[in-house]
């Protein structure tokens, strides 16, 4: 797979206000790019949009939207994607993702809400996304999401990602961990799933921790460090698709910058092992 595809490369962080000091004191070089909620950024000046423009004007960005609520029954706020693409083009973000869920009806919801698994919610979703892309003159990036429950369910959920990426005619951003998570709550094979989405439409990954509240019931709260079998499904992600570009998130219960640059070592170390590994194969082809 041609790295050259993908708008960043290596392993990423996602950056919190509370990192900006240290990481700013001692610039981790293997951190390749950074991840922020544009909603976080969108309007902040004074000292706070200053460190922020340093830090985009010295690294490549991607944002991660919070509010867009792609699958609400409300009306898609037209006015705030107009103000995301002047933020995106400020900042020369290199891509822009948000989640295949909703958080927003006739007021927010605070919660990423499950889109019901059906035909007609599809054809929905697909129309808001290609509106979004139109207005942003930029394909974006749809990323699985975690739930834990399927209301309406018509389809699995492989089928509905699937079908909507192909109608909007969009890009995936894999949250491996949400894989991982759902596999458990919904009895599936991970990697299975993961082997169905389409790898030409990857754009990058997300990885992070969870809680696990039950035997088979894993909550997503990136407040955790990675377990062993979501690093394992990772690796596996990459002998299948390549070292993709992987970001570590982590939004609460934020340990020690050098803590979290062990995480990012990880991923580094798997993608240069596969790395390795796809370039012998290639020179013995």
């Amino acid at each position: 797979m041609n790295e050259k595809k993908y708008p960043v490369h290596g392993a990423g962080l996602g950056l919190r206000r509370t990192l900006m000091g240290p990481l700013s004191d001692q610039p981790p070089a293997q951190v390749s790019f950074y991840e922020v909620a544009p909603e976080n950024w969108i309007g902040v000046g004074g000292s706070q949009g200053k460190a922020f423009r340093n830090f985009t004007e010295q690294y490549p960005f991607i944002c991660h939207g919070l509010s867009l609520s792609i699958g609400s029954p409300g009306p898609l706020d037209e006015a705030f994607v107009h103000r995301l693409k002047q933020f995106l083009k400020q900042h020369q973000i290199r891509c822009y993702s948000e989640h295949l869920s909703y958080c927003s009806d006739d007021g927010h919801l605070y919660d990423l809400m499950p889109i019901p698994f059906t035909e007609e919610a599809v054809h929905y979703v697909a129309a808001r996304i290609k509106r979004v892309q139109d207005i942003l003159e930029q394909p974006i990036a749809m990323e699985n999401v975690s739930y834990y429950a399927a209301p309406g369910k018509e389809m699995d959920e492989i089928e509905f990602i699937n079908a909507v990426l192909t109608e909007a005619d969009c890009q995936l951003l894999l949250d491996v961990n949400n894989v991982y998570v759902n596999s458990i709550n919904h009895h599936y094979d991970a990697l299975d799933f993961i082997h169905r989405l389409p790898a030409e439409r990857i754009v990058y990954l997300h990885v992070a921790g969870h809680y696990q509240e039950a035997e088979d019931l894993i909550v997503d709260t990136h407040g955790a460090d990675i377990i062993d079998p979501v690093w394992q499904l990772l690796d596996a992600s990459y002998q299948l698709l390549g070292p993709v570009p992987t970001l570590l998130e982590r939004d609460f219960n934020i340990p020690p910058l050098p803590e979290l640059l062990s995480e990012v070592d990880t991923i580094i170390a798997m993608q240069q092992q596969h790395e390795k590994i796809r370039n012998t194969v290639t020179r013995h082809a």
